[in-house]
């Protein structure tokens, strides 16, 4: 018997479509361009972010300065990722690739030589406004270039290993280059970009674009203005203050924004984003289960990164070395993933990558401690993580765009990887703002675990909630669907 799901604009059925067999040397050589730029947008995160005290010291900048090194990344990144994406459909994916590359090259070539803290948050902001139109334009390439199915799968699982092995790999080589100098953690990724600049205009085919009728100006504008508002008052409100008037009349005056984009969306004859897009189920659910996967993974690796540098006292390469296991089992397993993705479909296995997700961070907030055993508390922690990682990452891509047409690719990978950021950017915020207030709560232990302890709880919450959003339709999908049983023979 088959199964289908049915939602507006959208039929998902559990039998796959015909695989896409005999992959081609130029198909290869696409999915090997599109995850290198992959694996460079992971690396550059988590390898700056080990460069930032030695970056401080030479360039005279405080706290309040180092952290815009990294959130002016997530500015650009986060506010521009939608427009980014829908901009891939309306003017041609192969067109925006190349440029947004090309853009994200001399970004880190200048950001290695550059003397001046403004001038670097700058080259970091513009890298990160390259990385929000490269990520979803290759994400669209890619599921246009693969048929949804088995082969797509199987290009999303291996797209995700390059993902998860550049962060992994990031915090190792950061430890390595910061040693030689913290310049190299910028100029670094230059010759890989301008290699994969190269290799994609002689192998990404040229396409048309898909976008018909008048442009919508007002539209993008509102959305622009508005995400990057959000991501502003999001990644600052934990210095300023949450309760900090500018905090609170940033947040009005970025929802007022994106009302307006909302409002303008459905009026416009041409809108910058459909929003039919947004009632069906399974990309809906597949956006707020990236929330709780990025979110929640990366709050806790930001804690972990603090905990074991400052309270323990380890140095960059071993605590790199510590959490390295994490990204070894998804570069291992990711490969693999389309497989079950395919004989099970994306629902259950999101669920089973947010149970291991929900039991990693529940295994290290009871085993972990002031002087927590590597071996019984973080080890184990770092597998489950792991494995909930490995599986959830090419599952929640691969629902959100399942059965949407090629000329919204673009739109849907943009949507789902916004999610991803500003998501993660949200949770970040809450957690650092716990962090800091358990501190203070702390009093004599604040250096302590305790310190670490709320924010312990955030993260598990957080996936506890994808979990749920996950289950439910779950289980009301198995009381509605019922066998009918096949008619008796006279």
């Amino acid at each position: 018997m088959t199964i289908t799901e049915t939602t507006p604009n959208l039929t998902i059925a559990s039998d796959s479509p015909a695989p896409q067999r005999g992959w081609t040397g130029r198909l290869w050589g696409i999915l090997a361009v599109l995850c290198v730029v992959m694996f460079l947008d992971g690396l550059d995160v988590s390898m700056v972010g080990v460069a930032l005290p030695s970056i401080g010291t030479e360039l005279g900048l405080d706290t309040t300065s180092l952290q815009w090194i990294i959130n002016g990344y997530v500015l650009g990144y986060g506010g521009l990722l939608l427009l980014g994406g829908r901009t891939a459909d309306l003017l041609g994916r192969r067109r925006v690739f190349l440029v947004a590359l090309s853009v994200f090259a001399a970004a880190s070539l200048v950001g290695g030589l550059v003397d001046s803290g403004t001038l670097l948050i700058v080259t970091r902001f513009v890298k990160g406004l390259a990385a929000a139109f490269t990520a979803p334009t290759a994400m669209s390439i890619l599921t246009t270039t693969f048929r949804e199915g088995p082969s797509r799968n199987r290009a999303l699982s291996i797209f995700s290993v390059f993902g998860a092995s550049g962060y992994s790999s990031g915090l190792i080589l950061g430890g390595l280059l910061t040693s030689a100098g913290w310049r190299w953690t910028f100029l670094m990724p230059a010759p890989f970009a301008i290699a994969a600049l190269v290799a994609a205009w002689a192998l990404i085919p040229r396409d048309e674009p898909a976008g018909q009728g008048g442009h919508d100006l007002v539209g993008a504008v509102t959305l622009v203005a508005g995400m990057m508002l959000t991501v502003y008052t999001v990644v600052s409100a934990p210095s300023r203050g949450w309760a900090d008037p500018l905090t609170l009349g940033s947040f009005v005056l970025a929802a007022a924004l994106l009302a307006a984009f909302f409002v303008v969306e459905n009026r416009v004859a041409h809108p910058l984003v459909r929003l039919g897009i947004l009632r069906v189920g399974t990309i809906v659910r597949a956006n707020l289960s990236i929330v709780a996967l990025f979110g929640s993974y990366l709050s806790f690796q930001f804690m972990m990164t603090i905990f074991l540098q400052s309270v323990l006292g380890w140095t960059p390469l071993k605590m790199a070395l510590a959490l390295l296991p994490t990204g070894l089992i998804v570069a291992v397993t990711s490969p693999f993933v389309g497989r079950p993705i395919d004989r099970f479909g994306t629902s259950r296995i999101i669920l089973a990558a947010l149970t291991s997700l929900t039991l990693g961070y529940l295994w290290f907030l009871f085993a972990g401690g002031d002087q927590p055993s590597y071996v019984v508390a973080i080890l184990p922690a770092t597998i489950l993580l792991g494995i909930g990682f490995a599986l959830g990452f090419t599952s929640i891509m691969a629902q959100a765009t399942a059965g949407v047409d090629d000329a919204e690719q673009g739109l849907a990978s943009g949507l789902v990887q916004t999610s991803s950021q500003v998501g993660a950017a949200l949770v970040l915020a809450l957690t650092t703002a716990l962090v800091t207030a358990g501190s203070h709560a702390a009093g004599p232990v604040a250096t302590g675990f305790e310190q670490f302890r709320p924010g312990l709880v955030l993260v598990t919450g957080v996936a506890l909630v994808g979990l749920a959003i996950t289950v439910v339709p779950l289980i009301r999908g198995r009381r509605r669907y019922t066998a009918v049983p096949a008619p008796r023979r006279a």
